[in-house]
Order: C-alpha cells, then structure tokens, then sequence
C-alpha cells in the first residue's frame, strides 16, 4: 500500500484527503518511482471540482481520483523491457497526467513510461525539480507553437507566474525580445528572469505594450486569460498562444481577427516528449532557469495548498512533500 491525496467526492478543496491506495505495480516496459515532491497547479482543480468527470468515468481509473500532473524522486523499480538510461536509485522528475491509467502525481509511487522521466537538474531539491516538467513543457509547448525566429518580439503574461516565468527564460534562451507584464512588487523578479522591457499588469496591458511595441510585437504568450486584451498588444496578422484551462478537456478556439493566428497550450501533447523534457533539464543544469518554489506542504495539507493556489498571488509553485 501507499499514501496519495485522493478525491473520492468532488467539491472545493475539502474534499482532499491523505487515502491508502495500492501501491501500483511497475509494467514491463515502466518505470516506478518513490515521489518526494509534487507540485500543486490550477489543472488540479479541475479534477478535484468534477469538471473532468466524463473524461474520469470513461477511462481506466476509479475513485479516490489522484490529481496532480508534475512530481519528483528517486527510481524505485525498472521493468525488464524498459528502454531507459536511468537505473534504480536515480534522482528524477517526471510529467504526469492524472487522466491515464497510472492517476497522478499527488502519490508515495508512480509508474510511468521512461520518455515521462528524466534526471533531476544538478543540485536541484526534489521540490525544485518538481516544479520543472509541467510547467516548463508547458512553456516549451507555447513557443513551439509560435516558432519565432531570433529576434522577435514576444509580449508575455502572467510573467511573474510559474508558467509565465519559464517562458519568458526560455524566450529569452531562444533569443527572443521579451515584454512581460508585472506588478510593481514583481518587477525586479520579472526582470531577473530576463524580460527585456516590463509593463504594468491588469487592464490596458495591450495599450502599454503598444508605447514600446507602436507597431505591435510578433506574437504573445498569453498564461492568465487576458485574451484579446493582450491580442490587441500583437501586430496584424501575428500569433497569440493561449494558455488555458480545460472545461470537460475541451479547449474552446478563440478568434481575435486582424489576421492573428490563436492557438491554444496543450500540453499533453509533449506528455511523451522526452527530448523537450530533458532539454529543460539542460537548461536549468546551464542555470538558464530558475526553479521557483513558493512554499511547501506536507501531503496531508494538500486543501490548505489548494486554498493558498486558489487565493493567488503565488509566485513560483506550491510542493507537496511526501516524506
């Protein structure tokens, strides 16, 4: 058996509780780790509140539901068909979708697929590590997407948040020119992280950003909904990447006009993207990314984590610690 943060009735943060669950066993071409540390993100409220019922009930999995969708440890157990470099007793991190047969990452132990792990960054804490894989996939997956060449101008929102934070490093690591929004108690973190100019958050963002962009940037990141606030900041015929949250797993299409091509974040689809994964892991190794952590929980605290996320103003993620 193994200790997890289940939900067995959805509802607000209350409805999570410390469950024992049986620890899963590792399939011959998987890997099994012992999780120290996971982070708490806003796509765990969705399945905590019932909002991926339908996608819950048609698959595999059966309550208590386990949310969670980034985690690290140690290698606990390989299968004898698995295609993998890491041995037992490695330290890693790992991407996690709580909707496939394995739940998610709110758990003592996890079996997933090699391409969902990879090393820790060197002296890295098992909470730092964790707040890498999701996030920064996420990230990675929102300028993939934009495929700007060097040079561009990128606006980015949420700037001061956990996936704002890696994209404007990683914009920056592709050699892009980066606006971030930030309010005025981030502006010294947003710029450390390497955006090239700042402006005020909240309403009139796009306005702002048009007084050093008058001709408008290429393309933004858009991490906290701003939607066509932050379109308007984008010139003619440019890109917008939305990050969104799921309703029911499906992403809703956004059309802005102007000619601005929207598309939306989803990162599931770099789940089993290890090259993506491990680049990230080379980055932070370079010190070209800031692993942020806000505050950590013991697992048994995941509702008041959950009510802390939910509050906002978090700054870097919330960890779950699992001892």
């Amino acid at each position: 058996m193994m200790r997890a943060v289940g939900v067995t009735r959805y509802g607000g943060p209350e409805v999570l509780a410390l469950v024992e669950v049986p620890r899963p066993r590792t399939g011959p071409t998987q890997i099994r780790i012992r999780v120290y540390a996971a982070t708490v993100n806003p796509g765990d409220f969705v399945l905590r509140n019932g909002e991926l019922d339908e996608v819950l009930t048609a698959g595999p999995l059966t309550p208590p539901y386990i949310p969670g969708m980034e985690a690290a440890g140690v290698v606990d157990e390989i299968g004898a068909e698995a295609t993998t470099d890491l041995r037992v007793g490695d330290n890693v991190m790992a991407i996690v979708m709580p909707i496939d047969a394995t739940g998610g990452g709110y758990a003592e132990y996890l079996v997933l697929d090699p391409d969902q792990v990879t090393r820790m960054p060197v002296g890295a804490s098992f909470a730092e590590a964790a707040t890498l894989p999701m996030s920064g996939l996420t990230a990675r997956r929102a300028l993939d997407l934009l495929a700007l060449d060097a040079g561009a101008s990128v606006a980015v929102t949420g700037a001061a948040g956990a996936v704002g934070g890696y994209v404007v490093q990683l914009a920056k690591a592709d050699g892009l020119c980066v606006i971030a929004d930030a309010a005025p108690a981030d502006e010294t973190l947003v710029a450390s992280l390497g955006a090239d100019q700042t402006v005020a958050r909240g309403p009139g963002v796009g306005q702002r950003i048009r007084q050093w962009w008058p001709d408008g940037v290429d393309a933004a990141v858009d991490t906290v909904s701003r939607g066509e606030e932050i379109a308007s900041a984008v010139r003619d015929g440019g890109q917008v990447a939305v990050v969104p949250v799921p309703h029911n797993g499906v992403l809703v299409p956004i059309d802005v006009g102007r000619g601005i091509t929207v598309s939306q974040v989803w990162v599931p689809e770099y789940t089993h993207a290890h090259d993506k994964l491990d680049a990230l892991r080379v980055l932070a190794d370079k010190g070209q990314l800031l692993l942020r952590v806000a505050q950590t929980y013991p697992a048994a605290e995941a509702a008041q984590a959950h009510r802390a996320l939910a509050a906002g103003g978090v700054r870097g993620r919330l960890v779950l610690v699992f001892d």
